[in-house]
């Protein structure tokens, strides 16, 4: 074979149209991910980039737009307790799910109704 698949770049999530500030409150401001610039030729477009770690989550402006109910990306989490307790403050709502073995993880909505799910392995 002559191509091998290196990594995930990046995972994109959709959003309506003018929801950057939204966007910016969530995955920044609730999530703690920093906000990423895009380029040039691409900012007309609209949306907003993020980084955490190594790691890049795009949100881009989707019409119509329908949220991703059932597919999500996965995070993997150190000290999920801790972040239930920052979420809880944060009046953001999850649901616990005990159904993967060897796992303890939730799953959260984005304020478009995307589906995220935060795990922590044992």
């Amino acid at each position: 074979m002559s191509f091998t698949f290196r990594r995930i770049d990046h995972v994109q999530l959709a959003a309506p149209r003018d929801s950057e500030e939204e966007a910016r409150q969530f995955f920044a401001g609730v999530l703690g991910f920093e906000e990423m610039e895009k380029p040039e030729a691409l900012k007309a477009n609209g949306g907003v980039w993020f980084a955490f770690g190594n790691q890049q989550l795009h949100v881009g402006v989707e019409e119509p737009f329908y949220p991703a109910e059932k597919a999500h990306p996965a995070f993997e989490i150190k000290g999920l307790e801790a972040f239930k307790q920052h979420l809880d403050e944060k009046r953001v709502t999850y649901a616990v799910d005990d159904k993967l073995p060897g796992a303890n993880r939730i799953y959260v909505h984005d304020p478009f109704g995307n589906r995220l799910e935060v795990l922590e392995w044992l």
